[in-house]
């Protein structure tokens, strides 16, 4: 089966949910993008869907405090997570981000894959490898988007993204990794294959099922 064309152009935002009970209905299949709150997750769901304002940025990391829905076609979707570590809100307000996060992330059943989101500068924070092995786990793949490439000269970029492949090759096929930057733009089709991959595999599987 051909993979199914995403036109990421279409995406528009449906809903925000505190949490798993308030999400939309748990059919079709979603990709969602998750990482620290400075490492520039809005600017890249901006940069794959060519919009300017789909997902909110801003110069106070910790902004996203729910879950964000985002629908590209009927039953297609992206997903923008709380993002983790910055956001300079009380102890109780982050545990509950935790707990909503931890929620989605187990028991959302059409949740087919993770974008999870680095800053190349300082990439596999706690939190990044406690999501790898979460991932690893359940068997759930991820595509590792190092963001900011463009803060780092050709070489040190590429050789970051080769340290970072070697520290999770235990992940094996489940994992990719590439460079990125909303910046320049660069990294956009490779960004758009992969996303696009997973929702057709999601596609292909469930009908296979039928």
């Amino acid at each position: 089966m051909n993979p199914v064309q995403i036109n990421f152009q279409k995406a528009h935002f449906i809903t925000s949910a505190p949490s798993l009970k308030q999400c939309p209905d748990d059919t079709g299949a979603e990709v969602a993008f998750a990482g620290r709150s400075n490492a520039g997750k809005s600017s890249a769901l901006n940069t794959l869907a060519q919009q300017n304002k789909l997902a909110r940025t801003s110069k106070t990391p910790g902004r996203t405090q729910l879950i964000n829905f985002f629908e590209i076609q009927a039953g297609i979707r992206i997903v923008d997570l709380p993002g983790y570590g910055f956001a300079k809100v009380p102890d109780r307000m982050k545990r509950e981000w935790q707990k909503n996060m931890s929620e989605y992330l187990e028991e959302r059943q059409s949740l087919k894959a993770l974008v999870l989101v680095m800053d190349i500068r300082h990439p596999l924070s706690e939190f990044d490898v406690m999501m790898c092995d979460w991932a690893n786990d359940v068997q759930m793949p991820v595509h590792i988007l190092l963001t900011k490439s463009d803060k780092l000269k050709r070489g040190p970029a590429q050789s970051t993204r080769l340290q970072v492949q070697k520290s999770l090759q235990h992940m094996g096929d489940l994992l990719s990794v590439q460079t990125f930057s909303s910046l320049k733009k660069e990294g956009v089709d490779v960004l758009q294959k992969q996303v696009s991959a997973f929702l057709s595999q999601a596609d292909e599987g469930e009908a296979t099922e039928d």
